[in-house]
């Protein structure tokens, strides 16, 4: 057992530390046994306090304007806090705002810490709720100045003091390891749930107090991905709000990383989760347009993708773009250069053996050439390829798959070992059907360059 603990509690304008400052902090030191010393003090804040934290606390601005600023209290608050084990109710709200203060004012904070909220969990387990108030009412504990830093502080003292009545050592010994990866994890987060989460792939959901999923992500392995979403204290209002609102983990185990992949997307835009930003309005980044210049003739191109306009196809990879555009000028004799594939002013040479006909130089009227690259348009569908990407299952004896159907995705599920792939029909029966978009489109198409072998392709 460590010999001194510092229990600590602060008010503060604001719920998180980057932009808001310390009114009020409370320390008391203890050695496990009773209580050395104390220091209160109330902080007189950088920025005003918002009309709502003052009825909360009480704290009102002609209470702090004669206070000290908190880079005048920091050397006392370093000498005490440093080398002791950092306790407080939901410890890294606490420590965030002290950490952050005192290196902002030349002191940097590297301690041990401890969380009552946890350390509750594991010697009492199973009560209704481990906020402070609440556990205070089960076990009889006074707090008449609730919401105050020394009142709060003061209960935290009784409440660690019970717990240490109440065999706690062992657990107070393996949170303040030196490793241990328990104190960094959210304050209503069970280490349970922690612990059964999988080493695979697949799709992790963060769930709030009512069970609403409020983060989607993916990962090539479930446990240590999830793990490294606690591996920091970041002090932003995002990343505190989001710790603060993580109460539950469920999963969803895939069998390869690219079918994570597909899977997060499908489920953001589904569920559309409060702290997910990326992926909500995902935009393809190119697209395949057609117009008409003055001469008359229809032409193709591949550009970025236009707000106002209307392509023929969209698509994440250039190269999957010239790549299309490519098999219809071959198919249908287009103008490289109405295409814009060729953009020299050297002779038209055609694509890969097919030669221009001249609607370059006017040589074939522009009905004769648009009636062509109407075709090639009709034609385009059956230009999209159809495959599979086929991978491992989640269990032995099968194997995951994912259909690309005429260049759209159409969805993924899992095989038997046994079963082939020949037979787009039947292949179906095994898949589960998933809406497409080009951001999905793009994971397959950069997957299977990249892995050409995964691939198994469908006749036309």
């Amino acid at each position: 057992m460590p010999a001194m603990y510092a229990i600590v509690d602060i008010e503060t304008t604001g719920g998180y530390a980057a932009s808001n400052d310390i009114t009020e902090i409370a320390i008391v030191l203890h050695d496990g046994d009773k209580v050395i010393r104390r220091f209160e003090s109330l902080v007189k804040p950088a920025m005003a306090i918002p009309y709502y934290i003052q009825s909360l606390t009480g704290i009102s601005p002609d209470m702090v304007a004669d206070a000290p600023r908190f880079e005048e209290l920091a050397e006392t608050v370093y000498d005490l806090l440093k080398d002791q084990v950092f306790i407080a109710h939901n410890v890294n709200f606490d420590y965030s705002f002290i950490k952050h203060h005192l290196s902002a004012a030349g002191f940097e904070l590297e301690t041990q810490k401890l969380c009552t909220v946890r350390l509750s969990r594991k010697v009492f387990p199973g009560l209704p709720s481990y906020s402070l108030g609440n556990l205070c009412r089960h076990f009889g504990i006074s707090n008449e100045h609730r919401h105050r830093a020394g009142g709060d502080a003061d209960a935290t003292v009784q409440l660690f003091e019970h717990l240490l009545q109440n065999d706690a050592a062992p657990h107070i010994a393996q949170f303040i390891k030196k490793k241990s990866a328990e104190q960094s994890l959210p304050p209503h987060l069970p280490k349970t749930v922690i612990d059964k989460l999988p080493y695979t792939p697949g799709v992790y959901y963060f769930h709030d107090q009512k069970g609403k999923v409020i983060y989607v992500g993916k990962a090539k392995n479930i446990k240590y991905r999830v793990r490294s979403h606690f591996t920091h204290n970041g002090t932003g209002k995002q990343r505190q709000e989001f710790l603060r609102n993580i109460h539950d983990i469920s999963f969803e185990p895939t069998g390869t990383e690219l079918m994570a992949f597909i899977l997060e997307n499908v489920e953001i835009r589904r569920l559309w989760p409060e702290f997910n930003r990326s992926q909500k309005k995902f935009t393809p980044a190119f697209g395949l347009y057609r117009y008409e210049d003055r001469n008359g003739y229809i032409r193709l191109c591949i550009e970025k993708q236009k707000k106002h306009l209307q392509p023929l196809y969209t698509f994440n990879l250039l190269i999957e773009g010239h790549r299309l555009m490519r098999k219809m000028m071959e198919a249908y004799h287009l103008c490289p250069k109405l295409c814009f594939v060729q953009t020299d002013n050297a002779a038209c040479v055609g694509v890969e053996g097919h030669a221009c006909l001249g609607a370059c130089e006017q040589k074939e009227t522009p009905d004769q050439y648009n009636a062509r690259v109407e075709d090639a348009i009709a034609y385009l569908e059956q230009l999209l390829p159809s495959f599979a990407v086929v991978g491992e299952g989640n269990n032995t004896g099968e194997q995951s798959c994912i259909l690309i159907e005429k260049g759209r995705f159409y969805g993924m599920g899992y095989l038997p070992g046994d079963a082939g792939v020949a037979d787009l029909d039947a292949l179906k029966d095994h898949l589960t059907r998933y809406p497409e978009n080009d951001y999905i489109r793009g994971l397959v198409y950069q997957y299977v360059d990249r892995y050409p072998q995964k691939k198994v392709s469908f006749p036309a």
